[in-house]
């Protein structure tokens, strides 16, 4: 594997989990609630009182961000290879993956791994190891 060095961005990458970290650090902190997409997303749904206001602010940070970010500079170029078909069966699995193993990427990953969680280590471990798996058979085996 060779690295394009013009295409590496430490500086960004670094700024960008600087800026999730404190966003998590500041929601358990000040909310005493971990930051996992998942959850998040789907307590707005079950419209509990007292408790959507600042899942829907979380939100609407997410969605914010890019907007605000394209004030200042230029979004990177979206480039999806896969078909409608493909990405809707891949959300579907994702979203499978994300109840039976309570939580998403971000709360395990992020959240239970810096709380160091067993169960949020055992399931990062297990979603990381698949999603090289995939890359390497879709990658290597699939190859025309």
């Amino acid at each position: 594997m060779l690295i394009n060095w013009s295409q590496f961005t430490p500086w960004s990458a670094l700024t960008g989990g600087a800026v999730i970290g404190m966003a998590v650090a500041i929601l358990v902190l000040f909310n005493g609630r971990i930051a996992g997409i998942s959850g998040i997303a789907g307590g707005v749904l079950k419209m509990q009182k007292n408790d959507t206001g600042w899942r829907i602010a979380f939100i609407s940070g997410l969605v914010a961000a890019p907007l605000v970010w394209q004030l200042f500079l230029s979004l990177p170029a979206i480039r999806i290879d896969g078909s409608y078909a493909m990405m809707a069966m891949a959300g579907l699995v994702v979203g499978i993956g994300t109840r039976y193993g309570s939580g998403c990427t971000s709360g395990h990953g992020v959240c239970g791994l810096s709380r160091l969680s067993p169960r949020s280590i055992i399931a990062t471990l297990s979603f990381m190891g698949t999603g090289f798996v995939t890359v390497y058979v879709i990658r290597h085996v699939f190859q025309t």
